[in-house]
């Protein structure tokens, strides 16, 4: 709905409209995570790229000015091409198969995000954090 002259189909500039969406990922993120913390929401900053926007969004303070850790950003960013060549999981088909039928591409959206619900899908996400925490060094390592 942040888009509303992108709600209607019929629109030909899909390119623009997948942009945008890739775009709003992280601030979504973002926003929701820090709701779910009680810390005010920090916005976008259009100086910095896609994986330092999202972590300056996800850990920055309103009282002071944050620095992005290499390492962590050369991780994810790591991470979200592993997950962007992920395939044919469970939230692309389903976008797929949504988008097949013409549907609105912000519903499409939906509906993979409304996949990663189950166990299967967005709980391997979660397992694979907590067995992180489990190895938390390298000594625990064999």
């Amino acid at each position: 709905a942040f888009y509303p002259d992108l709600l209607n189909f019929k629109n030909t500039d899909y390119e623009l409209t997948a942009i945008r969406m890739i775009a709003k990922i992280p601030t979504i993120a973002a926003m929701s995570y820090k709701y779910s913390i009680g810390q005010p929401f920090i916005y976008p900053d259009n100086s910095l790229d896609f994986t330092e926007n999202f972590l300056r969004m996800m850990f920055a303070t309103p009282c002071e000015k944050y620095k992005v850790n290499s390492v962590i950003k050369n991780a994810l960013n790591k991470i979200f091409i592993l997950h962007a060549d992920h395939e044919q999981n469970a939230s692309t088909s389903t976008v797929r198969i949504a988008g097949s039928s013409g549907a609105n591409p912000f519903a499409c959206i939906s509906t993979g995000i409304a996949s990663l619900w189950g166990p299967a899908h967005g709980g391997a996400n979660e397992a694979v954090i907590n067995m992180l925490k489990e190895i938390a060094t390298s000594e625990n390592i064999p």
